[in-house]
């Protein structure tokens, strides 16, 4: 058995949920968590967590809140070195063997002072990785996520990158690729096509959707309203994983953000995608750009909403769904070893 520090971002649901369910695979070692905001909240359901303020994202009316996360940053940067004596003591007490970050900023840097070599397990590495043809109208914002990416959250020894779409790794980086990590409860649905579309906002509400929505003669089930109505052909639900599974893996297609967790668990169910992702949010575009190069989907714009995008993703759905078919959105195994062999050997295994 290991002793396992395991930093995870706490903004969102999707970094607490892979943390979740690799510490669910490993239940021989013992964990410690370090998170913040929802991730704290959902991880402290299980695991004993101990929490630190984190940078992280705010959104407002679909678009990244620059002002509200600069400020955040700013404001964690300013408790640093508190906060690091404070992480350092926490650090002698529990004496891990190793320390895992999910896009965590205080765990890697305390695991290089104490001398623990530490692994980054999450999707956002996959930016800074690798080299990726970016388009021009995005490429701004590219260069400031990347710097951001590299400034706060890029202290670790070793880098895992999990992610639907799998573009080489820079050469001299101890790096590697792997296929997403799906939760447990996804395996418990069989995907079926059905007539309705499933419509999942997180981060975000965009005014304009719901009434867009309602011009189309097609059945929606839309999550992320916080309520359950019906109102015409929309389907409100408030969120149960459940009941957002069976209606993910039972749907003819999926319209969303471009959040990788939902998109990894819509492409294991073959469902092709429609994605809008939020203004500003580059590693969302990114993953509607791949969607879209891939043939899994569209890289859609929220601003720019019209009937016919609907009516031509929906001519191209057979060509979509075979696209899906013929890739591999699952690297749960995969990734459950190559965490092991870290925790052993306190390097990653790059082949």
């Amino acid at each position: 058995m290991a002793k396992i520090l395991y930093g995870v971002h706490g903004s969102q649901h999707g970094h607490a949920i892979r943390a979740t369910v690799v510490a669910r695979h490993l239940p021989h070692h013992e964990f410690l968590f370090i998170s913040s905001e929802e991730g704290a909240e959902l991880l402290g359901r299980e695991f004993r967590v101990e929490r630190f303020e984190n940078p992280g994202t705010r959104y407002r009316k679909y678009k990244v809140d620059t002002l509200a996360t600069v400020a955040l940053a700013a404001r964690t940067l300013a408790r640093r070195g508190r906060e690091l004596d404070r992480l350092a003591r926490i650090i002698d007490d529990f004496k891990p063997d190793a320390a895992i970050s999910d896009y965590e900023y205080f765990v890697p840097i305390a695991a290089k002072r104490a001398n623990i070599p530490c692994l980054s397990l999450d999707h956002q590495h996959v930016i800074s990785c690798c080299a990726h043809d970016i388009p021009a109208a995005l490429r701004l914002d590219y260069y400031g996520i990347l710097a951001s990416i590299r400034f706060l959250f890029s202290n670790c020894t070793d880098y895992l990158a999990i992610s639907f779409y799998q573009p080489p790794v820079k050469p001299g980086l101890r790096a590697r690729i792997a296929p997403p990590i799906l939760r447990d409860s996804v395996f418990r649905f069989t995907p079926t096509d059905g007539d309705h579309i499933l419509v999942y906002q997180s981060c975000s509400i965009c005014d304009a959707f719901v009434p867009f929505l309602k011009t189309l003669d097609r059945e929606f089930r839309v999550y992320g309203y916080d309520m359950d109505r019906t109102e015409g052909n929309l389907t409100f639900r408030g969120y149960s994983e459940e009941g957002l599974l069976a209606d993910l893996s039972s749907c003819a297609y999926v319209m969303c953000g471009g959040g990788h967790n939902l998109m990894s668990e819509a492409l294991s169910y073959g469902k092709p995608i429609m994605s809008f992702p939020v203004g500003g949010a580059v590693e969302q575009h990114l993953n509607a750009v791949y969607l879209e190069k891939l043939g899994y989907g569209r890289h859609l714009d929220m601003m720019r909403l019209s009937k016919n995008m609907v009516s031509d993703f929906e001519a191209a759905l057979p060509s979509r769904r075979a696209a899906i078919r013929a890739a591999n959105f699952r690297g749960n195994e995969l990734v459950f070893d190559l965490v092991e062999g870290f925790v052993k050997t306190g390097r990653l295994a790059l082949a």
